[in-house]
């Protein structure tokens, strides 16, 4: 992916410093990740752990505990993201690595915590080989990102961060079980008036680490990717409503099934993304019916969409092809439409300079790795509002994500928080 009119950047030098040797201790990094996936355990090597749920109250004091054996100056803020701050010499805007501790239901052992930990790794080996940076180094732990228990609350974490939360959110955000984030806040402790405060305007660089989640890395033969572009992301929730009527009585032509226009759009949006070819990028993941029963045409269906694409152009012909298939199946089949979105990025370029600055880090760390975009979103792309960014990726074995499956090997993450550390003592040292 190249810069084009669409992605004009300011783009700051950055000093060039040869790395020495960096050496992490991989029984480190399997000591933390498999202690942190016993909070909220699930099956063999699955983990449900969303945000603010006993489980993530528990991994969360678990990340708060390492801050402070690693001797960083650890703090929690107003939504509880977590912060491990070594403070630099020269001070300045801080250098911040991290990502998020909360998890699909289930997930696995991996997304977003691997970077959580990383940042923290990566700091603590910093301070014990070459003593305190010249600049602020942070360890960053997201209070989430997946959006698993509150579907309107993705990103909530770097959302408060970056000050793009509403004063209404947390009241009128709601789980899947009816609670609100403002009940679920304070039945742990935070204040969500306070909200406001979680924002920060002295961040001067943001790096995070991650597993792919896709084949490319392993299809190669490489342990390490450095991104360059992030996706663009619309996710939609459709709904559909008729009439109820019975399954054997009522002919299908007189029929206002919601579920067969349901059937037909999903079909339809997935065979678009299909013709597009990639990038292009559909899925329809969720479906409630109602009623839900074998001998009935239900009432009403709602379901979603998520459509991605990392080219501004192609990304808004894939959103218009979509739209107008579902006004159009809706008005042929006599059903009342409604949609609304839950999520709608911009895809991003990372910063040029850090980008490279990572791909010099890897180089003389002897870890071999290649330029590549995500197909997912992070929280990086919040937080390229306020800080330049780039992204580092582990390769993920047989490119499985967002399950109990997803696994990436102890060798493959060390040597992607080698790349992170080297490329910090470049940034802060």
């Amino acid at each position: 992916m190249r810069p084009n009119a669409a992605f004009v950047l300011q783009i700051k030098e950055t000093t060039v410093t040869t790395t020495p040797r960096i050496t992490v201790d991989p029984a480190i990094v399997e000591q933390y990740l498999m202690t942190m996936a016993q909070f909220g355990a699930h099956g063999e090597t699955g983990v449900w752990r969303t945000v603010y749920d006993p489980q993530w109250v528990a991994a969360a004091n678990q990340y708060v505990a390492w801050c402070q054996d690693a001797g960083l100056e650890t703090r929690r803020d107003a939504v509880g993201n977590i912060w491990g701050k070594l403070t630099g010499s020269e001070g300045g805007k801080s250098i911040v690595s991290g990502s998020h501790i909360d998890t699909q239901r289930p997930g696995g052992r991996y997304d977003g915590i691997l970077g959580a930990l990383g940042a923290l790794i990566a700091i603590r080996t910093l301070k014990e080989q070459f003593g305190q940076p010249k600049r602020t180094l942070e360890a960053l732990a997201f209070c989430e990102e997946e959006g698993s228990r509150f579907p309107g609350a993705a990103f909530w974490g770097s959302r408060a961060i970056t000050g793009a939360i509403a004063p209404d959110d947390p009241a009128q955000t709601r789980s899947y079980a009816d609670e609100t984030v403002v009940d679920a806040m304070q039945a742990i402790g935070l204040d969500p008036s306070r909200i406001l405060e979680a924002k920060r305007d002295d961040i001067d660089a943001f790096i995070e680490l991650h597993i792919e989640q896709g084949p490319i890395l392993e299809q190669a033969g490489l342990s390490v990717g450095v991104v360059e572009g992030i996706t663009g992301i619309r996710h939609y929730v459709v709904q559909l409503t008729g009439d109820a009527n019975h399954a054997g009585a009522f002919p299908m032509d007189l029929r206002r099934d919601p579920m067969a226009g349901a059937a037909e759009i999903i079909s339809g949006v997935i065979s678009t993304a299909h013709r597009m070819g990639r990038p292009a990028v559909t899925t329809c993941g969720r479906m409630t019916v109602d009623p839900n029963g074998p001998a009935i045409v239900p009432r009403q269906v709602t379901f979603t969409v998520d459509a991605r694409h990392p080219d501004p152009a192609q990304r808004r012909l894939l959103y218009s092809r979509h739209e107008a298939l579902i006004a159009e199946v809706a008005a042929r089949r006599n059903l009342d439409v409604s949609w609304y979105l839950t999520h709608d990025l911009q895809p991003i370029i990372c910063d040029p300079g850090i980008v490279s600055l990572i791909e010099d880090a890897a180089r003389e760390q002897g870890v071999p790795c290649m330029t590549m975009t995500s197909g997912a979103v992070h929280d990086t792309q919040r937080m390229s509002e306020i800080s330049r960014v780039a992204m580092i990726f582990v390769q993920s074995k047989d490119g499985r994500s967002h399950t109990p499956d997803e696994f990436s090997s102890i060798a493959h993450c060390t040597a992607g928080i080698e790349v992170l550390a080297a490329a910090l003592y470049k940034l802060a040292y």
